[in-house]
């Protein structure tokens, strides 16, 4: 199976640009560029991706994503809830504690299987 959980990171800043690319450009002794994208541990970005992407946004799943933003104008959090753990699982993900009563606290514990 292939792992999800190391990948290309996105910026981790507060800018507007959180979803870009993080770069990282190193060069050799002779000024080439040997490598340029930062490796690392990507669950809690794919957590995030998957939470705030609609369905139809990831082209590789066309049914992929939770859309929690829609959440802010239902009252309803059960569904959301239930997807959260329906979509995560989708991209291999097991949700082992999903706390989410309040949308200005919740809190997803989880892992890659």
């Amino acid at each position: 199976m292939k792992r999800k959980d190391t990948g290309i990171q996105f910026i981790d800043s507060t800018d507007l640009s959180r979803y870009d690319l993080k770069i990282k450009v190193v060069k050799d002794e002779f000024g080439m560029i040997v490598s340029g994208f930062v490796i690392g541990k990507t669950l809690e970005q794919n957590m995030a991706s998957i939470l705030i992407a609609e369905p139809g946004d990831f082209k590789g799943d066309l049914t992929l994503g939770v859309g929690l933003r829609s959440a802010l104008l239902d009252e309803d959090l059960l569904k959301y809830r239930h997807a959260i753990k329906e979509h995560f699982a989708m991209d291999g993900i097991n949700v082992k504690h999903l706390d989410l009563y309040n949308l200005q606290k919740f809190s997803i514990d989880a892992e890659y299987e």
